[in-house]
């Protein structure tokens, strides 16, 4: 069968590779995007039942469509999310074709573009955008070992609290799914310990404004690089129950068990380290100091927001802070399962060329590949702190559309203008070849 020529592919129909195609096709680029499930799946099959959007529906959308059924202030939910996209598809009736896997993308021997291998035959493209986000590749630490009478999932393959067995719970890692799935899994009834590594807690709401709004106004979004040592901090925000501030002493008021970070264990015992009370104070500060600047913000301008003091009142320490666990028999506490919130890798097994650095990591600035003509899109922090939210990866994708319409003039200008003996008027012999 003869390949199928593109000029841009687009691996991946989640919020990146939808926000691709619309900056994409408003350029008058051919493009094609292959998504090897339905658009947006992971929204719908690698989320538990009750997840919501962590910020509002007037914020994580695009701009060019609004949520439907959903007031601004509110939280979508996971199907809702999954609904938008489809819907934002259709709207800019992007190329999308659904149920093909790529399976490799290599460099074409002596010629311009990429050779693309997928389930449904293969494609050449000019250009290959990898858009298929970090979330790829769940990770469980090699911490316990897989034995009888004790189940262990990844928070992607979490549903809700009927699907674990009977007896307590640990859920490692207090981001903002471990901590919704913790305070789930606790109100069906279950005994739950929740490990607490470090993490940044902003407010869900202050002085009347969600925390996304004053990320906004203090230009928090548009910080370009994490701050040093926190590329890969977990953010505690939640969206449940129509938004609220994570509190992690009010978590053990409602008979949560903290401990802190996992780190071992051995002979049915796991061993956490002595960092809880020291991930809360880092979490307390960033908190306050969020509410600090929000403060002066308001005073500079001269705003009519509320005042909030008893956004600074703490409750008291609970015992799992003051006499902290460090060492827990899981079968002797009953616990009978661990759900690990842990995050993902990514996995670029299928883009096969010298786009990464030794770990893996691709090589990219602002999703312009060292590889020419590789694009990355939908990465943390790709071009700043928003890069992550639905917002962000649209900015990002129509960066990235830029570059390839600014390759593709250089493209146009060589073929229109072939160089002759002694070099093109005006251009030197060998410049654009």
């Amino acid at each position: 069968m003869a390949s199928q020529e593109v000029e841009v592919l687009v691996v991946g129909a989640g919020q990146a590779g939808i926000a691709m195609s619309e900056h994409l096709g408003e350029r008058g680029i051919a493009h094609l995007v292959l998504e090897r499930d339905r658009i947006a799946e992971r929204w719908r099959s690698m989320r538990w039942d009750s997840l919501v959007a962590n910020g509002p529906a007037w914020h994580d959308r695009f701009p060019g469509l609004e949520f439907s059924g959903i007031e601004p202030g509110a939280f979508a939910s996971k199907d809702q999310v999954a609904d938008y996209f489809e819907a934002y598809a259709e709207k800019i009736a992007a190329p999308v074709r659904c149920g093909v896997e790529v399976t490799s993308v290599r460099r074409k021997a002596g010629a311009p573009g990429f050779h693309v291998e997928t389930s449904d035959g293969n494609f050449e493209a000019r250009y290959v955008v990898a858009a298929t986000g970090p979330f790829q590749k769940p990770v469980i630490p090699a911490v316990v070992p897989q034995s009888p009478g004790l189940v262990q999932i990844h928070s992607s393959s979490y549903r809700n609290p009927e699907q674990l067995p009977d007896g307590g719970v640990l859920v490692v890692g207090a981001g903002s799914s471990g901590v919704q799935i913790a305070a789930e899994i606790q109100r069906s009834g279950r005994q739950v310990h929740l490990s607490v590594g470090p993490h940044d807690r902003p407010p869900r709401s202050y002085r009347g404004r969600d925390f996304c709004w004053w990320l906004g106004v203090l230009g928090m979004w548009d910080a370009s690089t994490p701050p040093q040592g926190a590329e890969h901090v977990t953010i505690a925000v939640s969206g449940a129950d129509g938004g609220h501030t994570v509190d992690f002493r009010a978590l053990a008021e409602e008979g949560i068990t903290l401990v802190g970070r996992t780190v071992a264990f051995e002979n049915g015992t796991m061993n956490f380290a002595g960092d809880l009370r020291d991930n809360l104070a880092r979490g307390d500060a960033h908190y306050l100091g969020l509410l600090d600047e929000a403060d002066a913000y308001v005073e500079r301008n001269g705003l009519d927001l509320p005042e909030e003091p008893e956004a600074r009142l703490r409750r008291p320490d609970p015992e799992s802070l003051t006499d902290p666990i460090r060492e827990l028999d899981l079968a002797g506490a009953g616990i009978r399962s661990i759900v690990w919130a842990t995050g993902f890798a990514v996995d670029y097994g299928w883009l096969q060329v010298d786009a990464f650095d030794e770990k893996g990591k691709p090589r990219q600035q602002r999703g312009v590949s060292s590889e020419p003509g590789i694009y990355f899109l939908g990465l943390p922090w790709q071009s700043r702190r928003g890069s992550s939210f639905i917002w962000g990866v649209w900015h990002d994708a129509k960066y990235v559309a830029d570059q390839i319409s600014i390759q593709r003039s250089y493209r146009a200008h060589n073929e229109e203008h072939p160089l002759v003996a002694g070099g093109a008027a005006g251009v030197p012999a060998g410049v654009a070849g």
